[in-house]
């Protein structure tokens, strides 16, 4: 057995640092045992990853853009635990929206882009979890899909 370490280590994945929230919240609240993360917009080299998919974009990118997204609610979660992911018991929840076309009906296959990755990291068990996938007309800064998401930790 692996430890969720090692597995990032074994995808080449380097969590990032807490980010620093750009408005009036936090990047996580605890009650409890859950974990809430705030809303992690999609990032390419560092910068907001601007698109709109069903019209500058395809469902391939946005699943990109959600596997990066991943990363970065890694890193938050990673913080909220003390630096220690293995703290993690269950990833409850996730919320996707997709800054999408009237017509673009994929967002969930968008959403798999950060879904899979987290079962890959934390297994069938602890990162199995409930979700919604939205479709929305815009997101902060132009980002391509924003998703949030609550856990259970130790």
């Amino acid at each position: 057995m692996t430890t969720i370490a090692e597995r990032l280590q074994s995808l080449g994945i380097a969590l990032p640092p807490l980010a620093v929230p750009a408005a009036a919240y936090v990047p996580f609240a605890r009650s409890g045992n859950l974990v809430f993360l705030s809303g992690h917009i999609a990032k390419r080299d560092g910068k907001p990853w601007v698109g709109q998919l069903g019209l500058t974009m395809g469902t391939e990118e946005g699943q990109a853009a959600a596997r990066a997204i991943a990363i970065d609610l890694m890193g938050t979660l990673a913080a909220a635990c003390g630096g220690d992911l293995g703290r993690v018991k269950r990833i409850v929840k996730l919320m996707s929206l997709v800054n999408s076309t009237p017509t673009f009906t994929e967002q969930h296959l968008v959403s798999n882009g950060c879904s899979v990755l987290l079962g890959e990291v934390f297994g069938p068990e602890i990162g199995a979890h409930a979700r919604s996938a939205f479709g929305v007309a815009q997101i902060p800064l132009g980002a391509c899909v924003e998703i949030e998401a609550i856990a259970e930790v130790a």
